[in-house]
């Protein structure tokens, strides 16, 4: 997956009438597996007493940890089984499933009960699926190299002396103007005008949502590193499972990530998997 596309994925969106070809092929598997009451009759999942997630593929760490979301490491396989336990469902009786991101957000039936890839609420993906409650709002983080001026920098204070490269127009945006103020933000038109900048040395760090952090300086940027996130999630996008359009099961989903969300687990995770395990701290 190229730069380019990655970030038309996460801070743009899927268009769907260029993906709605894919339903067709989803299609292919239409009435195969017909959806069958769980173990206990309580929930009608794709198979009987299993809950079947999908995730892509491959899936990259902190939200899968190892590309094997049943080791249950990393914060979305970790909320994942926590939401399948709230559900009813134990350990062995999640199964996973790889689709791609694109043919998850087009319309038509599906080989899996839900899916779990990062994947943004929009009114227009609305149009063709079901999401479930959000289990995460994004925050901004700030990217840099190994080789940048700024790689040292610990504290907004210290990164107000270092030229800091955002999007116009965007959450981003307003968190960094806010945070490290406008006097050294260079704004660029599109993230990946702003990546060019920082690879062509014009910037020293840029602000970006955290998701696409982690794909950009574990994948994209040669010695690529998150100085940090800011506290501040007012405005971010909201991560929410997909469901097929209609499901029976988006409820109940729903109402158990309520539930996790109000006990503290999600923050739990959150703080685990997004912060400690991959030492992005917050900002100060």
């Amino acid at each position: 997956m190229t730069t380019t596309s990655r970030l038309r994925r996460l801070t743009v969106g899927a268009a769907l009438g260029a993906v709605a070809a894919l339903a067709l092929t989803a299609c292919a598997f239409a009435g195969e597996s017909a959806p069958a009451a769980s173990e206990d009759g309580s929930l009608p999942t794709l198979t009987a007493g299993k809950l079947t997630i999908a995730t892509g593929e491959p899936a990259y760490d902190p939200w899968i940890v190892d590309n094997d979301p049943s080791n249950q490491k990393g914060f979305e396989s970790a909320v994942s089984y926590a939401l399948a336990e709230k559900l009813g469902f134990s350990a062995d009786d999640v199964v996973w499933v790889r689709s791609t991101f694109d043919s998850a957000i087009a319309p038509g039936p599906k080989d899996w009960d839900l899916n779990i890839q990062q994947f943004s609420v929009t009114d227009e993906r609305k149009q063709a699926v079901d999401f479930s409650s959000p289990y995460y709002t994004t925050s901004q983080a700030v990217v840099t190299s190994d080789s940048s001026a700024a790689a040292n920098a610990t504290t907004i204070d210290e990164l107000k002396g270092y030229t800091v490269g955002v999007m116009s127009g965007t959450t981003s945006y307003t968190v960094a103007a806010e945070e490290l103020g406008t006097d050294k933000l260079s704004v660029f038109n599109n993230n990946d005008d702003v990546v060019l900048a920082f690879q062509s040395g014009q910037i020293d760090a840029f602000v970006i949502d955290l998701p696409t952090a982690f794909y950009l300086a574990n994948a994209e940027l040669d010695g690529g590193k998150i100085l940090g996130q800011f506290a501040d999630t007012t405005g971010g996008d909201q991560l929410a499972y997909v469901l097929p359009k209609g499901s029976e099961l988006t409820d109940p989903v729903s109402k158990a990530l309520d539930e996790l969300r109000a006990d503290g687990t999600l923050d739990e995770l959150q703080k685990t998997w997004l912060s400690e395990a991959v030492d992005v701290p917050v900002l100060g």
